[in-house]
């Protein structure tokens, strides 16, 4: 039988068992969420289950409500074949991002995960702005990312080549992973990071091959996949994030591509993401220099004498703004929901008396 610490509750949720949960309350972690509607995972398999009407209610916003990958406390009914969810862990590490559309708001994707694998297509999808956006996620929830380079069956060597100069000429360092799920190559160094008890999360474009990539490790065809399209891509297959658990015991959680990747409240998440800018500003004259205009900046000064590109530049100054801009739409936001709650709950007061 599986024990919760083989699905990864490991001493750090131990310590906040207490500050979560009830007596007659169990541990369970969500495995899909459906609108409304959520699956959990225990030690036996897989339940149905819904929210409790008073953890719904108390919560101020979606932020707070469960996600796959997070921990839970669950209360069984009906032989054990339903459960309610009655409160949330804390989330040790997470990927968010702002609600696709005008809606200013975050939208969570997945918690608790020990690495986020970013799949890019080497042939149409390769993006190293888009790559960026994800490794500021990344950053953002404290998740070690790792970037895997997919499909390189479709170009030559030369060109692989070329991609991962691109990538390093860009600044960024992060550990690259090369593979076809065609040939096989690149799954040795790939294998040799996933490790039992682990959680980790496939971000990228639709077609991409983040579930063929998962359906490999598995060596069945359980996942749905379509079939490439004329240009060498794959079509759109996963419509919901969930958690899979493989025979190894190593955790994957699949996620359907994101077109719309914007960025809210991310700044500590961008200056992680552009470590390299953030350690020139270290030489700043002035410690809330804003890199654009001063005299004595580092980054400025960088980019003049040819050690920092400007596209790069243009890039974080891009992602900072953004990340900034929707901030603030975000805390008006919640000052105007916080004051509206409260005239609600001053007129059902005075209906009472």
């Amino acid at each position: 039988m599986t024990r919760l610490v083989d699905l990864g509750f490991d001493p750090w949720f131990e310590a906040r068992d207490h500050d979560v949960r009830r007596e007659g309350q169990d541990i369970a972690r969500v495995s899909a969420v459906d609108r409304s509607s959520y699956l959990i995972r225990n030690e036996v398999g897989e339940v149905p289950a819904e929210l409790a009407g008073k953890f719904y209610f108390h919560a101020e916003s979606s932020v707070e409500l469960p996600c796959v990958g997070d921990w839970v406390a669950v209360q069984y009914h009906n032989d054990d074949t339903e459960a309610i969810i009655h409160g949330v862990f804390p989330r040790r590490t997470f990927l968010r991002r702002k609600r696709a559309g005008t809606e200013v708001d975050y939208q969570m994707i997945a918690a608790n995960i020990d690495i986020a694998f970013i799949v890019q297509s080497c042939h149409f999808d390769f993006n190293l702005p888009r790559l960026n956006r994800y490794l500021v996620m990344a950053a953002d929830g404290h998740v070690e990312p790792i970037v895997i380079l997919a499909k390189t069956d479709l170009i030559s060597p030369d060109e692989l080549q070329q991609k991962l100069e691109a990538i390093r000429q860009a600044g960024i360092t992060t550990r690259v992973i090369a593979l076809s799920n065609v040939t096989g190559s690149g799954f040795d160094g790939f294998h040799q990071v996933l490790m039992p008890g682990r959680t980790y999360c496939l971000l990228g474009s639709s077609g991409v091959g983040k579930t063929t990539l998962i359906n490999h490790l598995t060596g069945r065809d359980d996942l749905d996949t379509k079939a490439v399209s004329g240009t060498g891509e794959g079509t759109h297959t996963t419509t919901r994030r969930q958690l899979i658990v493989l025979d190894k015991g190593i955790m994957f959680i699949d996620t359907p591509g994101m077109r719309e990747l914007g960025l809210l409240g991310a700044g500590e998440g961008v200056s992680k993401g552009f470590e390299d800018i953030t350690e020139l500003s270290m030489a700043c004259r002035y410690a809330d220099c804003s890199h654009t205009q001063e005299a004595g900046c580092a980054v400025l000064a960088a980019i003049a004498n040819g050690e920092l590109s400007e596209e790069r530049y243009s890039g974080y100054l891009k992602l900072r703004k953004e990340s900034e801009h929707y901030e603030m739409s975000y805390l008006d936001k919640r000052k105007k929901d916080k004051a509206f709650g409260r005239f609600i709950k001053t007129v059902k007061k005075n209906l009472k008396k």
